[in-house]
């Protein structure tokens, strides 16, 4: 029996390109089932798509987020392409990106703009720099033997296994950093190669604001991050506390060593409550460190529990 894929593309206002962009992917592959979900556009995209071909859902909570959310939860197939209705992504690279998935080589396929042509084709200069960083973050909080090379792309191909145990937070563009996060936290397989990037034709304006969503993503990774890795994150504050204590705590001590008196009261008041935030900022560390150790065995007892049952509706299927 054939595998089923499955071409998602979340669009808001995407008229002048998306009827492009599902016959790109209905040549590149021609056995994909395509999904326009329209969020709210107040063009005529979704009409657009219905002529080209796709199969035409909506949305209707604003955001790229709540999009993914619904795609994830509605669609069962043996390989999820997700893309953007811009005509940002060439179509020719899905095929390699599908076959990694579906020989269980990869659960994410990142399709890597920023090893390619990105950076030449993108105007946005403060995008450009705004990827660096997101990437610098990822790879520096996260260090995992897989180094992250584009942490924002929006083409990626998904195994049913990431697709259906992926708890999407996220509402807007930040859901692109919280799927490379949830990947890497998770030990899941990931795989990326290089894609071509083009800019939007003339015309078509991207609905990313820079700094407002360049704000949301690096707060996410900052939740995520204490989320994730408490006891490095609260380590972390405990180790600069307790730093500040000391300095703080060592020309007072000096001096009550030469005279015997402590004439700086308040310092050494300040001091100890330093110490004592440290101390209760590493003691928190420990504990959230042990509960996230726990969701993690929760997590892998779930996926255990959810491969069965895919592979149960598989085996249906194929009768």
């Amino acid at each position: 029996m054939s595998k089923k894929i499955a071409v998602l593309i979340p669009c808001y206002n995407e008229s002048l390109t998306v009827e492009k962009v599902v016959k790109d992917f209905r040549r590149a592959l021609p056995e994909a089932e395509i999904y326009v979900y329209d969020n709210n556009s107040k063009d005529n995209t979704a009409e657009i798509a219905e002529k080209a071909g796709a199969i035409v859902r909506h949305e209707y909570r604003q955001g790229k987020g709540n999009v993914i959310r619904s795609m994830f939860r509605d669609i069962n197939a043996d390989c999820y392409i997700m893309t953007d209705g811009d005509d940002t992504y060439p179509a020719e690279y899905a095929r390699q990106m599908c076959d990694l998935v579906l020989t269980g080589k990869a659960d994410m396929v990142i399709g890597d703009r920023l090893s390619a042509t990105y950076f030449e084709e993108n105007k946005r200069p403060f995008h450009n720099f705004g990827n660096s960083l997101v990437r610098g973050c990822i790879n520096t909080f996260w260090s995992n033997k897989t180094k992250i090379l584009d942490v924002m792309t929006g083409y990626r191909a998904f195994s049913p296994m990431f697709v259906k145990s992926f708890p999407i937070l996220s509402q807007g563009f930040e859901i692109e950093t919280e799927m490379t996060i949830h990947a890497l936290d998770k030990n899941l397989m990931l795989q990326s190669i290089p894609v071509n990037y083009r800019d939007r034709p003339e015309g078509s304006v991207s609905k990313l604001n820079t700094y407002v969503d360049g704000a949301k993503v690096l707060m996410t990774i900052f939740n995520l991050y204490r989320n994730y890795r408490p006891l490095r994150f609260f380590g972390a504050a405990a180790i600069i506390l307790m730093l500040i204590a000391i300095l703080m705590f060592l020309p007072v001590f000096a001096e009550y060593l030469a005279t015997g008196l402590v004439p700086k009261i308040p310092t050494l008041i300040v001091s100890g409550l330093l110490a004592l935030a440290a101390m209760l900022s590493a003691t928190c560390g420990l504990i959230l460190d042990t509960i996230a150790n726990n969701a993690r065995k929760d997590f892998e007892t779930k996926m255990n529990i959810l491969r069965i049952l895919l592979q149960r509706e598989k085996s249906r299927n194929e009768i």
